[in-house]
């Protein structure tokens, strides 16, 4: 059954519908009629999450929500409405409110995105997929594995989560595009002691597939043993040094230094409104010889990907850093209109009650020529980050600050001593530029990302490879 087919019954054809197609159509297409664009926005989720601590089972829900947003767009103007439940009562109520920002306005409407075949990931709910029991049974299996592993383990934390999202898209001139989306997630924290310190270790791992793809014994035996490995290398860490020093990010997860410094600066409606450091830097060199980054939402399973964006366009894939130039932003379809540029895919929102805004997929820098060996061995003096943690960053500036989860120093060209409490300061526009040297192991993260922006939160996915920075200050807790 097409995607269109199932949502169709999901909000048409229910036994308990209360709107039509048909009237749906008509409704919207009266609604937009004097707009530039808009669409109507239907949504059904089912997710639900099961997490674990110290061998019991301490949280689990079930959640299933269903509704639908209204946008009518005139000029820079939105009108936006929503509601908990999908009728004709409470769409006309939504068109009467989101059509008044067109009045008295003669606006042509927007060609409706173009159509694709391609289909990214499974239609399946991962939700039918198993049963409660067994997913509670896998979680046991980890707290189990991870005791029996190593003696100085005092506390395992575990979670499980899914979801299925349907949507569907209809538009004023009756285009509809529909999308079913699974998202499953593991995660697992260790907490190890000894002689009376205690450290932490997580990983996690997920993606647009089924509960199959990250509840195998190879794969949460997998997710058990880094975590335990990084808590059981900052238990041997000893206190960051301070200071501007030559810096070594590891590939993968890393790239989410890359997400939030850069990547949210290239998102078009930062730039339209020119709040961004890269506004006006098109055709510009931004970064080092070498760099280039792209956003691409169409690799298969992967947990930022999406067949077609929230407002119906096919996803893609956007080089937006090429070899160091400036070629390209983000675009959702009101900002690439208002720019006079194409629509790259990127029109996302965290549910139906929300306005959909240029936001990133999986944001990658491509690889290089150099070995991680060669780029560590040219050290003389700094920092491994292998993993992070938290972050922040000033989109107006780029200024930003990242913890890593997992570092080491580098002395003469050699990965020494773990550290624990080192943070990157810098600001993305400069960094690009003090790339020395790219890796040849790119890497992407292990599904696991989530980017929040103006409150909405959306699935993510990041990536590089080994990266050598020139210089950064590095904040530390060394005496």
């Amino acid at each position: 059954m097409t995607p269109l087919a199932v949502t169709d019954r999901l909000f048409f054809e229910r036994a308990d519908a209360t709107l039509d197609r048909d009237a749906a159509t008509r409704i919207v297409a009266d609604a937009l009629r004097a707009g530039d664009d808009g669409e109507l926005f239907m949504e059904y989720r089912e997710s639900e999450q099961i997490s674990l601590d110290d061998g019991r089972i301490r949280s689990a829900g079930f959640d299933t929500s269903l509704g639908f947003g209204l946008r009518a767009v005139a000029g820079e103007v939105t009108g936006f409405a929503h509601a908990a439940e999908l009728s004709e009562a409470a769409l006309r109520r939504a068109a009467s409110s989101v059509s008044a920002i067109a009045a008295g306005h003669a606006g042509v409407m927007s060609e409706p995105p173009r159509q694709t075949n391609v289909r990214l990931y499974s239609d399946a709910n991962p939700l039918n997929q198993g049963d409660f029991a067994g997913r509670t049974g896998v979680l046991a299996e980890i707290d189990a594995y991870a005791r029996a592993k190593d003696s100085r383990v005092v506390q395992v934390m575990a979670s499980l989560g899914g979801e299925w999202q349907a949507v569907q898209i209809l538009r004023g001139d009756g285009a509809r595009v529909a999308d079913l989306r699974p998202l499953v997630r593991l995660n697992v924290s260790v907490v190890v002691e000894k002689d009376g310190r205690r450290e932490t270790g997580s990983y996690g791992t997920g993606g647009r597939s089924g509960y199959d793809a990250i509840a195998g014994e190879a794969v949460w035996r997998h997710a058990v043993d880094e975590a335990l490995r990084q808590a059981l290398v900052n238990l041997e860490s000893r206190p960051a040094p301070a200071g501007e020093m030559e810096i070594v990010l590891g590939a993968g997860w890393p790239g989410i230094l890359l997400h939030e410094a850069i990547g949210h600066g290239l998102e078009g409606d930062f730039n339209r409104k020119k709040t961004s450091a890269f506004s006006g830097l098109l055709g510009k060199r931004i970064a080092s010889p070498g760099v280039t980054v792209v956003d691409d939402g169409t690799i298969p399973d992967r947990r930022g990907s999406l067949t077609v964006d929230d407002e119906g366009t096919p996803s893609g894939r956007t080089v937006l850093i090429e070899d160091g130039i400036l070629v390209n932003y983000l675009q959702d379809r009101l900002n690439a209109r208002l720019m006079g540029m194409a629509p790259t895919g990127n029109g996302r929102r965290q549910s139906h009650a929300h306005a959909p805004m240029p936001r990133m997929t999986n944001t990658v820098m491509l690889g290089g020529t150099h070995s991680v060996e060669e780029m560590i061995g040219s050290v003389k003096r700094g920092l491994y980050a292998v993993n992070f943690g938290g972050g922040q960053v000033d989109i107006t500036s780029g200024k930003f600050v990242f913890s890593a989860s997992e570092a080491y120093l580098i002395e003469d060209g050699k990965v020494g001593a773990p550290v624990k409490g080192a943070t990157l300061i810098g600001n993305g526009p400069d960094a690009l530029t003090r790339v020395a040297m790219v890796g040849d192991d790119m890497a992407l993260d292990p599904g696991i990302g989530t980017c929040g922006k103006s409150g909405q939160g959306v699935p993510v996915g990041v990536g590089q490879p080994t990266l050598k920075l020139s210089g950064l200050t590095v904040g530390g807790t060394a005496a």
